[in-house]
């Protein structure tokens, strides 16, 4: 009897699942976070021969990567996978708010692109052609109102139905896509 309703236990999870996945993208909440993430060390970002003086301001343990390593892995294609945002795909409803969260050491730009591709500042783009929506840096007004400084947030609305990509115009593999449904 004990197998025969594990059986019945175990089909009905399995149909319940099928239902789940058949329903669609999970649709998150709104407001919608997203959180920016570096591991960038202190000790060498802050060197005024790399970014400068109070440029990293990461206080967490086991911020490790160095300035030197950040250059070597971007130049060779290989960016260290920490510094990233969370999550990197995200569904919401049509007029839903989204808030990007800056919990890492650096400032980064949340910037929308027609398609993925390097940012400003060349040594790190890994071969990539800079996304034309990236050209110019902090110049550019639109790279400029996309800027998240460490410990802030910036808040966007009224994205339209699609697919809308997004990525760091200073870190150009911290990607993330946001479909509005």
């Amino acid at each position: 009897m004990h197998k025969v309703m594990t059986l019945i236990l175990l089909a009905g999870c399995v149909m319940l699942a099928g239902v789940t996945h058949a329903a669609g993208p999970v649709i998150t909440p709104s407001p919608a976070q997203i959180v920016a993430l570096d591991e960038c060390d202190p000790a060498t970002f802050n060197d005024p021969a790399a970014s400068g003086p109070g440029f990293c301001l990461n206080v967490a343990l086991g911020a490790s990567t160095t300035f030197a390593n950040l250059l070597s892995e971007a130049a060779a294609g290989t960016p260290d996978p920490n510094w990233n945002f969370q999550p990197s795909l995200m569904t919401i409803k049509k007029g839903g708010l989204v808030s990007v969260v800056d919990e890492g050491g650096e400032p980064h730009t949340f910037t929308e692109v027609k398609q993925f591709g390097g940012g400003f500042l060349p040594p790190l783009n890994g071969g990539e052609a800079t996304a034309p929506e990236c050209a110019g840096g902090f110049a550019n007004v639109a790279v400029a109102k996309t800027r998240v400084l460490q410990g802030s947030h910036i808040e966007l609305n009224g994205l339209s139905k699609g697919k809308h990509l997004f990525q760091c115009c200073i870190h150009p593999w911290m990607r993330m896509e946001v479909d509005v449904k």
